[in-house]
């Protein structure tokens, strides 16, 4: 599994952004991805997950409401929108996988389990 995140860059508040992930290497239907982010100094945080078989996902309660994941499964993308970005928004930006043996497996919003990692993006917001 290869990971590869994109869509980064300077930002001001208030702006919105789409970060993409491609994801190559295999068949992702036992796959949940992920975004986590890594903000300066601090440890990285996860952000939420999408199951890529039928697109259930799950957010971290910090940014539930401004963030939204999506993926496109004909193309192997994923992406993360960003609403109303705040300067606290500003970190690396991580995409990752992990393997369920079902399809069905349940959304978990705990970030465990990730064993595959994309280099990141970073995006910076400027107040």
């Amino acid at each position: 599994v290869q990971l590869q995140a994109s869509g980064g860059g300077l930002v001001q508040a208030g702006d919105s952004l789409r970060l993409s992930c491609a994801a190559s290497g295999r068949t992702f239907n036992h796959y949940h991805m992920g975004w986590f982010r890594q903000a300066p100094g601090k440890e990285r945080e996860f952000v939420g997950t999408i199951r890529w078989s039928d697109g259930h996902t799950g957010y971290a309660d910090s940014v539930q409401g401004r963030f939204t994941i999506s993926r496109d499964s004909t193309k192997n993308m994923m992406y993360l929108q960003i609403n109303s970005l705040k300067p606290e928004d500003t970190a690396v930006y991580y995409c990752a996988a992990r393997f369920v043996s079902s399809m069905r497996a349940s959304v978990s919003r705990d970030g465990y389990g990730y064993n595959k990692w994309g280099q990141g993006t970073l995006v910076t917001v400027s107040s």
